[in-house]
């Protein structure tokens, strides 16, 4: 018997729901909210737990987009929501797209001068922002007709807004609308905004899940800022496909997410590799504490386990390490996803060989975001995945090893960028592929491999190329390492040949933690003679012309995104 599509439920409301190949956002809402009205919707355990089910989020939504239809707001308009995670922030983003017009969700952590900078670029004409920035983002100044509140106790809050007198009939966006204009920050210059239909994240998430199952019965954890397209897909319209249940993180402390992860019994955590590798960390000191034996023997359980699960498809690990999950706050998670980055493969490893279901995802802003997943019964720890079905890929002029920029083609593909044709352009190739910038390869089966961004290339003396990306993946479970980042230094000028120097940021945690048990303190010295060892090791695995061959150790964190990726282009030479 043929196994069915992800999306096949949704023939059930075709004609009476949606009209389209795929429902715009707000009517996948309302079929989730038809199908399990009951169950839990948007959720935060941070000071209280407070739930909205579907039906009561539904209620909410319908009834502040009938205050900005009632208000002027609709179709062809553009209306930023900015502030943190939370239930108002949702209803916020959908209300705005039931009332038919467009959401430019903008990065709440960037300076007040960079989402002034969008606000004009976008040409939005409302507001929604959180009650720390309410007063600071004057709606005159930036030449906005209205301005409310995600929180309570500043201005107009976002739940109490409604509609006075008769409200006109809304006209609904339909799926080749732009559903979300998602820019890039910046403080010079005009920011690009990326165009998204309905069409172009429905499709994706749907299409993402024949490669990954969700249920019903899923919790999501949106710990990363929800206006960035991979928490924005990968959670937040992942679940409301679903009429899955989508819990709020409120902080980026380990002991607030650890909290959250058990009370809340969360079943799909997405992350970014940072945050992974920390979780990690701390197993693995648990694991460590018990001793040399017991911790030798845990050690090969999980090697044992990790060839049990992939060559025999058997999960033995979720039994095994059970105390040491639980621990973890990991004993509910049925799968963890990491995306925004690469991922070291001995990170994929251990949480697989724990017993946990661990993918790894590629794709940009500007494909909505998913191009691969790795499924989880058929995983390549050294793949960043397998193509979801739709998606063309095609390696542009490869190198004698196959390797190239990739480009693409298929439905969640952006429409361009916001009132820029220029920056447009250089993106698409003639015959109208995307080009991600992104260079790697794929694989017989449709495996997808990256090596790096083709800007970030470190061309060596013997003309060999180098991905900074392949080298700063190696230092992913050295605990003493907070931050690296790989460049390339001017050798030769006349032979315009680079070496490579590793930036690196020492982790005090790490240090703090090494003074306290030997009880010396550590001088600077000792942290420069451990860096130099790290980096020693990371050399002895690589090939001759990817070493590094100068250290530069910093004071100061390098500045970072709010995915938590280092700032690459921020880095002064």
């Amino acid at each position: 018997m043929k196994k069915g599509e992800p999306w096949d439920f949704l023939a059930e409301y075709k004609g009476t729901h949606f009209s389209g190949e795929w429902p715009t956002l707000p009517e996948l809402f309302r079929i989730s909210a038809a199908r399990h009205p009951d169950r839990a919707c948007f959720t935060v355990y941070d000071p209280d737990r407070l739930t909205l089910t579907y039906a009561q989020a539904l209620a909410k939504i319908e009834r502040l987009a009938a205050f900005l239809a009632a208000s002027g707001y609709g179709r062809g308009d553009n209306v930023v929501v900015t502030g943190k995670n939370s239930p108002e922030w949702a209803v916020a983003y959908l209300a705005i797209m039931f009332a038919g017009a467009t959401v430019v969700p903008v990065d709440y952590q960037i300076s007040n001068a960079e989402i002034e900078n969008i606000i004009k670029a976008s040409d939005s004409k409302a507001m929604f922002v959180d009650g720390e920035k309410f007063d600071e983002l004057d709606p005159k100044r930036l030449g906005l007709k209205a301005r409310w509140s995600l929180a309570k106790g500043k201005g107009d809050y976002v739940y109490d807004l409604e509609a006075k007198g008769a409200v006109p009939a809304i006209k609904p966006a339909v799926e080749r609308d732009l559903a979300a204009i998602l820019f890039t920050s910046g403080t010079t210059g005009v920011p690009k905004g990326v165009m998204l239909t309905h069409a172009n994240f429905v499709s994706d998430c749907f299409l993402a899940q024949a490669n990954l199952a969700v249920y019903h019965t899923d919790v999501f954890y949106a710990l990363l800022p929800i206006h960035h397209s991979y928490t924005m897909l990968a959670v937040f319209i992942e679940a409301i496909s679903r009429g899955a249940e989508v819990v709020f993180g409120q902080r980026m402390v380990t002991s607030a997410i650890l909290k959250d992860l058990k009370e809340a019994k969360v079943t799909m955590f997405l992350g970014v590799p940072l945050l992974f590798n920390k979780v990690l960390a701390g197993i693995q000191r648990g694991i460590k504490a018990k001793g040399p034996v017991v911790s030798g023997i845990l050690g090969f359980l999980m090697v044992v386990s990790g060839l049990i699960k992939k060559f025999f498809k058997v999960n033995p690990g979720k039994k095994l390490f059970g105390t040491v999950l639980d621990k973890a706050s990991l004993k509910t998670i049925r799968i963890c996803i990491s995306g925004g980055g690469p991922l070291a493969p001995s990170v994929f490893r251990k949480y697989n060989q724990l017993g946990i279901d661990f993918v790894q995802g590629y794709g940009l802003t500007e494909t909505s975001p998913i191009l691969t997943l790795n499924p989880t019964e058929a995983y390549k720890e050294t793949s960043v995945g397998k193509l979801i079905p739709r998606v063309q890929m095609r390696v542009l002029s490869p190198d004698h090893d196959g390797r190239g920029e990739l480009i693409v083609k298929g439905p969640m593909v952006m429409q361009g960028y916001y009132k820029n044709e220029a920056a447009t352009r250089e993106v698409f190739t003639e015959d109208g592929w995307f080009r991600t910038g992104d260079v790697g390869y794929m694989d017989g089966d449709n495996y997808v491999y990256l090596t790096g961004r083709a800007k970030n290339l470190i061309v060596t003396e013997g003309g060999k190329n180098v991905y900074p990306e392949e080298i700063e993946n190696r230092f992913q479970l050295f605990g003493e390492v907070e931050q690296v980042l790989i460049r390339g230094y001017v050798l030769d000028k006349k032979q315009k040949s680079e070496g490579i120097e590793a930036l690196i940021y020492p982790s005090k945690d790490w240090f703090d933690q090494k003074a306290g048990s030997s009880g010396a303190n550590i001088e600077d010295g000792d942290v420069e003679d451990r860096i130099r060892h790290v980096v020693d090791e990371v050399n002895a695995s690589m090939l001759p012309y990817q070493r590094i061959g100068k250290i530069t150790i910093l004071e100061e964190p390098l500045e970072m995104t709010t995915t938590k990726k280092v700032k690459r282009f921020a880095v002064k030479s």
